[in-house]
């Protein structure tokens, strides 16, 4: 009989901890302890249950097992279908198990800044990257998140050459995490007056956005100018100097800020986004450091790879990281269907850490 994939004495733990943690909340006063297992106590719950179901099942399964050797025939046969039934549920629950005590990347539950760039393709790359802008605004709205638009770069044919923005709600870098590099696309524009295809792509940026206590910024690094914003053309936007640019001078990361009247608020949204910039570089320079870790193409981060292509002709999407390909292309553009891809590159991430957990093993 072989080991169970998650040991008893696991299952036991779990479930220990979670009461323990129940039984600290009711005895507790201090508000930020309270906080803190509240937090705990609701990433456990889910876990525990699981658990408490799995250590069920198992108990239930050795009873069935034993009456198959019952004298009586029809009981032994109904015990024979139940233990097909628990095997099955076991193994259900199993699965389910090993893919919630993964271990979590503490950014899952951040709010994002999200960055999308024209690429190589002149204004249908610029088209794009506001397609792709649109896509997201959508499906943000789909998940009851907040998209506050932080700067843009608008292209004199449409579209953005480039455009930022905070995406607020619980879980959303979980599921935007996946989109960040270059996605391409294939399709005749407008302009073309012989028919032909022409091919053009974007960046898309995709940044966990830390809270003020996952990232300190000392006043003394920052060096902070400001001047007069301007538009298309070189055309005075207002009289004031309301524009910010903050350079971060250990690592030298610039942010400018001027679609604000306010100096203050374009002050606030630079240092949202250089926040979430210097995360994103020390999150980059841990995950070198972990270089024994999967270095697979999902989540890796690396913008400079080609992770998606969107066909127009074909009505056909393709993500190259999976190999997944769609033939919905106008659903998911318009951010309804862009779940179905989400879920499928979250289901590849998990499938392939179980198989390294399982080589390490």
């Amino acid at each position: 009989m072989s080991a169970p994939l998650i040991p008893d004495e696991k299952l036991a733990a779990i479930v220990q901890r979670f009461a323990a943690v129940e039984d600290q909340m009711s005895k507790i006063s201090d508000a930020s302890e309270i906080v803190k297992l509240s937090k705990e106590h609701a990433e456990l719950k889910p876990i525990a249950e699981a658990s408490l179901a799995l250590q069920s099942a198992r108990a239930e399964l050795i009873d069935a097992k034993e009456m198959c050797a019952a004298d009586d025939k029809d009981m032994a046969e109904m015990a024979a279908e139940e233990v097909k039934e628990l095997d099955a549920q076991i193994a259900d629950l199993e699965s389910r198990l090993q893919i919630m005590l993964l271990p979590k990347d503490k950014a899952d539950n951040s709010s994002v800044i999200l960055e999308v760039r024209a690429g190589t393709g002149g204004d249908e790359a610029a088209l794009f990257a506001g397609d792709l802008f649109r896509m997201y605004q959508r499906y943000a709205s789909l998940n009851g998140w907040k998209v506050e638009i932080l700067t843009t770069s608008e292209s004199e044919a449409g579209g953005y050459k480039e455009v930022q923005a905070s995406i607020s709600g619980t879980g959303v870098f979980a599921k935007m995490k996946f989109e960040s590099g270059v996605h391409r696309v294939q399709r005749v524009p407008e302009t073309e007056t012989q028919g032909r295809v022409h091919t053009s792509a974007a960046t898309v940026a995709v940044l966990p956005e830390p809270e003020e206590v996952d990232i300190e910024i000392a006043d003394s690094d920052l060096r902070v100018d400001v001047f007069r914003a301007s538009g298309p053309g070189g055309q005075s936007v207002n009289t004031t100097d309301s524009a910010v640019r903050i350079t971060h001078l250990p690592t030298g990361v610039i942010v400018i800020q001027q679609d604000e009247k306010s100096q203050h608020k374009n002050r606030a949204k630079a240092m949202k986004v250089l926040r979430a910039r210097l995360y994103d570089m020390e999150r980059e320079r841990a995950d070198a450091e972990r270089a024994a870790e999967r270095r697979g193409q999902i989540g890796s981060g690396d913008r400079s790879e080609r992770i998606r292509t969107y066909n127009y002709p074909q009505s056909r999407v393709t993500d190259h990281r999976i190999n997944l390909t769609l033939y919905k292309l106008d659903k998911i553009i318009e951010g309804e269907a862009l779940e179905e891809l989400v879920t499928a590159l979250t289901h590849a991430d998990q499938a392939e850490r179980l198989a390294a957990m399982a080589d390490e093993a």
